[in-house]
């Protein structure tokens, strides 16, 4: 089993640290100190967490998640460094797969966030656990919009939607990642096809 969510949290924990609770995030309205916030409540408060996916319990899940980030910023970054074993999406039988692509994308929030960044280079180990979300998340989100299209990640065999691609976007598995999980702005990837369709996807909301 690899541990490239571990290693992800680990740096990521270490960078918000070093960024301080006020540096910006690509996380639109949050901060360094609300994106921890969110960590630890998706990890440590089911509850609370829920929020994010049902609009009833939404209003409750920021006043969970806003008591949080009223900790000591040190404490707070402890939590996300720190999981409890007992939480659904960080125990050791699901951190792997819950976490790879969660930490990536958070780690990025923050690098990605400051005026000057360059992609990391990551070990093809990495990029093919990134690849194995990506898939999944490319086909959804092309299905939902209704684009036939073909998705290609350096080094993979590429993955399709519909006989007839009306655009085909091509990157590193870790920036395509990021451009389906709404951060399209952010990601270095290309989309070749019909003009109308690539500002579509680049316009649209994409991820979860």
């Amino acid at each position: 089993m690899n541990d490239y969510a571990r290693r992800e949290r680990q740096s990521l924990a270490d960078l918000l640290l070093s960024e301080g609770p006020d540096a910006p995030t690509l996380c639109a309205g949050w901060t360094t100190r609300d994106l921890a916030a969110h960590l630890v409540i998706r990890e440590r408060r089911p509850d609370a967490a829920a929020g994010m996916f049902v609009p009833a319990l939404h209003a409750y899940g920021e006043r969970v998640r806003l008591a949080r980030a009223a900790l000591p910023y040190p404490e707070l970054i402890d939590q996300v460094r720190r999981p409890p074993v007992w939480s659904p999406v960080s125990n050791p039988l699901f951190d792997g797969l819950a976490n790879t692509m969660e930490f990536f994308i958070h780690h990025e929030d923050v690098r990605r966030a400051a005026q000057r960044w360059e992609p990391r280079v990551l070990a093809a180990g990495h990029q093919a656990a990134l690849w194995r979300s990506a898939r999944l998340t490319s086909r959804l989100a092309l299905r939902r919009l209704g684009v036939p299209g073909e998705v290609t990640a350096t080094g993979f065999p590429p993955v399709r939607t519909g006989p007839a691609p009306q655009v085909r976007i091509t990157g590193d598995a870790g920036e395509l990642v990021l451009f389906f999980s709404g951060r399209q702005r952010a990601a270095r990837v290309r989309i070749d096809g019909d003009p109308a369709v690539t500002e579509r996807l680049r316009g649209a909301k994409l991820g979860f």
